[in-house]
């Protein structure tokens, strides 16, 4: 249970709302109390009345209460499923835009130990499992509690040992059920909760690789463990079903043996009347309609172990404290950008080799960098490093000779335009996604950074930059994606621009324009760009030839081939 504790407080930005859906709970079932009870009492008082009593009994009052307790019973079922849903809802808002921002503020090496189909599972699946507590375990159990209380109170009024009988079952029942069949089904909830996760990672993992997994021939078996996992899934869901079915038998079971006692009781009399008659009828189907309140707590508990091993997956994330912290404070704002990285020595969690082995680089404001080297050689690496994404275990890193650490996260990210490896669109319009480099952005400058990259074509349709861009921007080629990406860039208009393979996936003629691009558009501002191809390069300031987590070669494109080394043999090579 204290896993769930820290999620009560979010509880308390909607204390009306869930407050008020506890109260028209409650109202409804004292509503449908009220109509069996009265309606049981009516008809067996005005068939003991018959013919002769027609007109010394009062048949307008009684019904007038049947009616009034079927409106009040309709009308507050409604409202109360109107704001207790709406209330819960509320809450799994701010529980998603709570872990979320505490997702966003963890750096990679964090995130890298779940897997994202684990991460998407906890943010999505997980947290819908929270609504529980409130929908199937406070509401059910705070309104029975309270309707006990009531019915008893009532009751008291015409036979208090028939009151204390009824309510003190009902009390009992209450404090054992629920805890009873909570440990019964601790099991079954934590194995339905486990093959969840399981099974949804499984079926992520089978859609993302399905074109691998069928060019390879590994689908069908992929599938089958899919198909067993789900197997394993349903019959842990079958076990917790079999034992919310003898929950309710059990209640049934007590509900009866409560109504006979009180049918047997009251025969005998009902308070001071020693003739109880219509009496007789009112207690046993108040008994019978008050045990309904007692339906839904039956099981209310067997969802709990779903509900905490959910709350302890989400605090496994949301309770870790982000390793990399930016300072509040802002840097002063200068002109120009330049970098220092200074015997820099880094290596990835749980890999003892060094990716950047005592690197040392000074770039200079406004110059242009290539970054060029073997796969592995630590040159993306180098720029997760410049962005903050990772944290060096040695070195240090200046911009304009201020430490990386120094700088708060607002004006680094405004000063550096990235264009990474794996372009990320969200599946929304293509507007929504250009915008996320430049919020403020009109659609002219929108169909201007398009135009520029050659990609005038998305927005020549009816639809325009409303195009919708799919998961992952499906409909785009994987050049298309590279071009978005720099679209963004020129949007951004960083003094620092990190450019990972920009031209990856481009033909040549469209790569030679695209760099032209760059050149022009990062005219005056720093520029850092990993390649493997040797296009381009001779119009960069330097080049730097990376190998091992070193620089083994910098100098100018002439430079480097005039000293016949790792450069000017890979130009050789290319060349041929």
């Amino acid at each position: 249970m204290k896993n769930v504790l820290p999620f009560l407080r979010l509880y308390r930005r909607h204390p009306w709302r869930l407050g008020l859906g506890i109260i028209l709970a409650i109202v409804t079932l004292l509503a449908s109390i009220g109509l069996l009870t009265l309606s049981g009492w009516f008809l067996a008082a005005s068939s003991l009345a018959g013919v002769a009593g027609l007109y010394s009994f009062n048949y307008m009052l009684p019904a007038a209460g049947v009616r009034g307790a079927a409106i009040t019973r309709t009308a507050s079922r409604y409202f109360e499923r109107l704001v207790s849903h709406d209330a819960t809802f509320r809450v799994l808002q701010h529980l998603r835009v709570f872990t979320f921002s505490k997702l966003i503020a963890l750096s990679p090496e964090q995130l890298s130990r779940f897997r994202q189909g684990e991460l998407l599972n906890r943010f999505v699946s997980d947290v819908d499992t929270l609504d529980h507590l409130y929908l199937r375990v406070i509401s059910p159990l705070v309104g029975a509690a309270l309707v006990i209380i009531v019915v008893t109170c009532g009751l008291a009024w015409l036979d208090v040992p028939l009151a204390l009988l009824l309510g003190g079952i009902m009390l009992l029942t209450l404090l054992v059920i629920p805890p009873l069949f909570w440990r019964l089904g601790i099991s079954a909830g934590q194995h339905i909760s486990q093959r969840q996760a399981n099974w949804r990672l499984q079926l992520t993992q089978w859609i993302t690789g399905l074109a691998e997994l069928r060019i390879y021939g590994a689908a069908a078996a992929w599938r089958g463990k899919l198909d067993a996992e789900e197997v394993e899934w349903q019959q842990a869901q079958q076990r917790q079903h079999r034992l919310q079915a003898f929950a309710q038998s059990l209640l049934m079971l007590i509900s009866g043996t409560t109504v006979v006692l009180l049918l047997w009781i009251s025969a005998s009399g009902v308070g001071e009347n020693t003739s109880p008659g219509a009496l007789i009828a009112l207690f046993v189907f108040c008994g019978l309609a008050a045990f309904e309140a007692l339906a839904p707590v039956a099981g209310a508990f067997l969802p709990l172990a779903q509900v905490t091993g959910a709350a302890r997956r989400v605090r496994e994330l949301v309770e870790q404290e982000p390793r990399i912290r930016f300072p509040e404070t802002s840097v002063p704002s200068s002109s120009g950008f330049s970098l220092k990285l200074e015997n820099i020595v880094f290596n990835y969690p749980q890999r003892p080799e060094s990716v950047l082995n005592h690197l040392s680089l000074t770039i200079q404001s406004g110059e242009h960098l290539a970054l060029l080297g073997p796969t592995g050689s630590g040159k993306s690496s180098l720029l997760s490093l410049i962005t903050r994404g990772w944290e060096a275990q040695q070195g240090e890193i200046e911009f304009n000779n201020i430490p990386l650490a120094a700088w708060d996260e607002a004006s680094l990210r405004q000063r550096i335009s990235v264009v990474t490896q794996r372009v990320h669109l969200f599946s929304q319009t293509l507007r929504d996604n250009l915008l996320l480099a430049k919020p403020a952005a009109s659609d002219a400058q929108l169909n201007d950074a398009l135009h520029q990259v050659g990609l005038s074509h998305l927005v020549e349709h009816d639809e325009g930059l409303n195009a919708w861009m799919g998961e992952g921007g499906r409909p785009l080629s994987g050049g298309e994606l590279r071009r978005l990406a720099i679209a963004r860039a020129l949007l951004h208009n960083g003094d620092l621009w990190l450019l990972d393979e920009p031209t990856e996936g481009l033909d040549a003629t469209t790569e030679q324009q695209i760099l032209a691009l760059l050149q022009q558009v990062a005219h005056g501002k720093t520029l850092i760009m990993v390649t493997h191809r040797l296009s381009g390069l001779s119009a960069m300031d330097r080049i730097c030839v990376m190998d091992q987590g070193q620089i083994i070669e910098s100098g100018s494109h002439d430079e480097l081939i005039s000293k016949e080394g790792r450069y000017w043999r890979f130009h050789q090579r290319f060349a041929l």
